[in-house]
């Protein structure tokens, strides 16, 4: 696997992680926040780019596929949240102003899917916009 490939598939799976926080901040996940993800994969995140999976497929999926195998496996939600900022500082450069805000929009969506957003999703995405620097 190329190198740009392999960092295109970490950013999908970190992605993965960071909406898993969200969907898991109030210490459960509602069909309908997974409804609103798999919206958002199909409808703006296989279009970003030609980035595909070991498999061939193509790598937005393993946004769904992180997500899934969190919720499994019951994972804490900060944890998750906090990988995806160490990522995202990690590699800044890899995240346009366009991913930026097709983030933002999709961790915003999520959040609202179910009942608005309660307390513990709206931290979550006040420390998201500050690490995003999106004012």
């Amino acid at each position: 696997m190329i190198s740009s490939q392999k960092i295109g598939n970490e950013i999908y799976q970190n992605l993965g992680k960071l909406f898993y926080a969200l969907a898991m901040a109030d210490k459960k996940i509602h069909p309908k926040e997974v409804e609103k993800l798999k919206a958002y994969v199909r409808n703006y995140w296989l279009p970003v780019d030609e980035v595909e999976d070991e498999f061939g497929t193509d790598a937005a999926y393993q946004i769904e596929i992180i997500f899934d195998w969190l919720a499994q496996e019951e994972m804490e939600s900060n944890r998750c949240f906090d990988d995806f900022l160490e990522f995202y500082h990690d590699h800044p450069h890899k995240f346009s102003p366009k991913i930026k805000q097709l983030t933002w929009q999709t961790a915003d969506g999520i959040a609202a899917s179910f009942s608005g957003k309660n307390k513990s999703e709206l931290i979550l995405l006040a420390k998201l916009k500050k690490a995003l620097k999106m004012y």
